[in-house]
């Protein structure tokens, strides 16, 4: 029998990383899961590994330690990443690298480290978590819809350099889920009063949709389907929100931008 496909896939203790790794599992995929501080997850069939996206180094050590047990490496999904909330004003160009250090550069890094891998075996596949903020900005999380655009770009161009070695890339875009990604926010260290009735009403808004948000299996489903397609598309929308993408690139930018402030009661 053939052996089964390695699949490394970045935060998972928690969310779509955790949901992918258990259903990758058990559908017969050799997972390796990844976490800042990984503890033991008997029964979930998968190994975890110590893994800080934000260092070479851990990066470095983390893909060796798979590849010393596997020899190869044939899936990467990138879905470590954190929420930064506050106005773009009151967020320091320090907070903004953190943000980018770790939803951008961690991507980046985990493909430096993996894609050779994937170029000698002349097969591979990458799919990057990125989100509907890439195409809908929430305003007071203007950085992490930055960051997830900029991962959306850059895996477009990846897919076209790598193709002909073999190495699908794809982007997952999900909406609101019922994640632990609002209760990790980190938010910047400024408050400028002016924004705070606005800041208020447009976070708590945010919580409602997260709040009201779907299933995130749902996610670790649309990877399988990924996974197991011969010819997978770049990207995938998953979650009800993926019609706002549809409104924006139909209604007149004017009357979707009123929406986007009535949403989130910025008026």
């Amino acid at each position: 029998m053939p052996e089964p496909s390695v699949v490394l896939v970045t935060g998972a203790s928690s969310g779509f990383g955790m949901e992918t790794a258990t259903l990758l599992s058990q559908r017969g995929f050799r997972v390796f899961g990844t976490s800042r501080k990984p503890s033991a997850r008997a029964g979930l069939g998968y190994e975890m590994i110590r893994l800080d996206v934000d260092s070479d180094e851990s990066v470095n050590e983390c893909v060796n330690a798979v590849l010393d047990k596997t020899r190869r490496l044939d899936i990467l999904v990138n879905n470590a990443g954190f929420v930064l909330s506050g106005g773009i004003e009151e967020t320091s160009v320090e907070e903004a690298k953190g943000q980018f250090e770790t939803n951008f550069f961690g991507a980046v890094r985990m493909v430096k480290a993996c894609l050779p891998v994937m170029r000698r075996q002349g097969s591979g596949q990458i799919i990057n978590i990125s989100s509907i903020a890439a195409w809908i900005p929430i305003p007071f999380e203007g950085y992490y819809a930055a960051a997830k655009a900029a991962l959306l770009a850059y895996s477009q161009a990846l897919r076209h350099e790598v193709k002909s070695f073999g190495v699908k890339v794809s982007v997952v875009e999900p909406g609101f889920f019922r994640t632990k990604l609002g209760e990790t926010r980190h938010t910047s260290e400024e408050r400028i009063a002016d924004y705070d009735q606005m800041r208020d009403r447009a976070v708590k808004a945010l919580e409602e949709d997260i709040e009201k948000g779907g299933d995130p299996k749902t996610v670790a489903e649309k990877i399988l389907r990924i996974v197991e397609s011969r010819s997978p598309r770049l990207e995938y929308l998953v979650g009800k929100s993926g019609r706002y993408k549809a409104l924006k690139l139909v209604l007149p930018g004017s009357s979707f931008e009123s929406g986007v402030r009535r949403r989130y009661k910025l008026d």
